[in-house]
């Protein structure tokens, strides 16, 4: 998970495991479970290019979702809630600090206890908790000390402080949680026990440090020229305004760098996915395993001229892969039906053998590939929220003009990525044959940014002062209601 300078020592769990899932409660054995999450992999420029391996040995093998999206365009938000299935405004980890909600003594209190990994075990800093620190239902835990690291980081193994250095062999950080899930899949047993697996990479967060072997790889690709890349329309929030249209040729220059560092570090996410089916193919456990792979968020590199980052409304930064097989799912299956990150807890449950539980937002995926379900029958999500509540309050190296602003991430040329009122929520709704997206900033205007994103794919056109008076009060009310909604109230069809 991304951090603030001033918070480096939250702990992101990077491989995680529970061994007997709800064994008792089922009928027969049930299935394994195996997830594997990314960290700022993009959908739209490009980020699923690399992973061709995983594209082959889930996607083609499985069921792949065209439209996944996540409650948060940012780290810690967003895997608050895969582990919870609850949107941000319910879990309340609004940020990547600790007093915005992230890793909190509240979170470890009043969350944690109710994380996927809790139910599917039935079957930092001192503030969070430091190293000894083990979020419950976990058999086997391994937890990233501060930020995505590729060398020189620390570990929490099993509560225990462990440290790398920057040997290739022994270190390199994807290739180490390869190493962790092969020696965890070794102990077990076709018969056994049922296992859930999360490996949770540094891929292909910042530094973007690729593997020794790939290093070379990409060495003619650039970041994508096309959509809204180096274009500044007007009618968008502030902080959109205030970028530098065109880029500065060293901001050009970052950009293609970063992507093609971005993609190499996912080479090594394809070797880690390419052994784990490996394993389980020979140890005739492949048959009966979900695998799902996933991201915490999407990214951008230039478009409407921010350099990089996250924490946008766009769908550049909200837009993710997602991909599973498994049992029952038929091979070369593509969906168009809306999913979400909170939805991925309640499923994991829900093929433990369990009833989701009230209290969580999203609902079990399963009911997408289960028989008798096809694309004519009821859309499975027609609406979904997005939220964020933006960063400031730190120090803005080199861009004095900003100091004191609550501004944040101020890189390249004093371009400012994020802020203390680029805090939103949008509603994403399906009104068929279109698709519209409806977002409120809780600025000093509370500035509204309105899309037909059928006609207009890249969030050129702001229609909030020209969209149907009548279409704007109906989106307004199905954010108010999404806002404000919790467990099942989450999920009822609008009238």
């Amino acid at each position: 998970m991304a951090t603030a300078p001033s918070r480096r020592d939250l702990l992101c769990f990077v491989f995680a495991a529970v061994c007997c899932l709800c064994w008792t409660q089922c009928h027969g054995k049930p299935p394994n479970i195996v997830f594997v999450l990314t960290d700022d992999q993009d959908v739209e420029i490009g980020g699923q290019e690399p992973i061709q391996k995983i594209r082959n040995l889930i996607g083609k093998q499985g069921l792949v979702f065209d439209n996944m999206f996540v409650s948060s365009p940012l780290c810690c938000p967003s895997r608050s809630s895969i582990m919870t299935g609850k949107y941000v405004h319910n879990h309340r980890a609004y940020n990547n600090s600790i007093n915005g909600g992230c890793s909190s003594r509240s979170w470890q209190e009043q969350q944690e206890p109710n994380a996927f990994s809790v139910y599917l075990k039935k079957y930092g800093t001192d503030l969070a908790g430091g190293v000894a620190h083990i979020p419950p239902g976990w058999d086997e835990w391994v937890g990233l000390v501060g930020n995505s690291k590729y060398y020189n980081y620390k570990l929490s193994i099993n509560g225990q402080l462990e440290k790398h250095g920057s040997d290739y062999s022994t270190d390199y950080f994807t290739n180490y949680i390869n190493r962790k899930a092969e020696g965890f899949l070794a102990n077990q047993k076709p018969m056994g026990n049922p296992f859930f697996m999360m490996l949770s990479t540094p891929a292909c967060h910042a530094p973007f440090t690729p593997a020794d072997p790939y290093k070379n790889n990409f060495s003619n690709e650039k970041a994508p020229r096309n959509g809204s890349f180096n274009v500044k329309p007007k009618n968008k929030h502030w902080l959109i305004q205030q970028t530098k249209v065109p880029l500065p040729d060293g901001s050009i220059t970052y950009i293609d760098d970063t992507f093609r560092n971005r993609w190499r570090t996912l080479l090594s996410v394809d070797d880690m996915v390419e052994n784990v089916v490996n394993v389980l193919e020979k140890k005739g456990m492949l048959q009966n395993t979900y695998i799902f792979f996933s991201s915490d968020n999407g990214y951008h590199l230039g478009q409407f001229g921010l350099p990089y980052d996250k924490r946008q409304l766009y769908e550049f930064d909200v837009r993710v892969p997602l991909m599973v097989r498994g049992p029952g799912i038929k091979p070369g299956q593509v969906t168009q039906q809306n999913a979400m990150n909170i939805d991925l807890g309640p499923t994991f449950i829900d093929l433990s053998g369990q009833d989701v539980p009230e209290g969580m937002d999203g609902k079990s995926l399963a009911s997408i590939w289960n028989s008798g379900r096809n694309e004519t029958q009821a859309a499975f999500r027609t609406e979904l929220l997005v939220e964020h509540s933006g960063e400031h309050g730190f120090a803005v190296s080199g861009c004095p003009q900003y100091r004191g602003q609550g501004m944040a991430n101020c890189d390249q040329y004093c371009v400012c990525e994020d802020s203390w009122n680029n805090t939103f929520s949008c509603v994403r709704s399906d009104r068929p044959p279109k698709v519209y997206k409806y977002c409120v900033m809780q600025d000093n205007v509370n500035f509204v940014e309105v899309y037909e994103l059928t006609g207009d794919r890249y969030e050129f056109e702001n229609v909030a002062t020209t969209a149907d008076p009548s279409l704007l009060a109906s989106l307004k009310g199905d954010l108010a209601r999404l806002t404000g909604c919790s467990g099942s109230t989450c999920n009822i069809p609008k009238p």
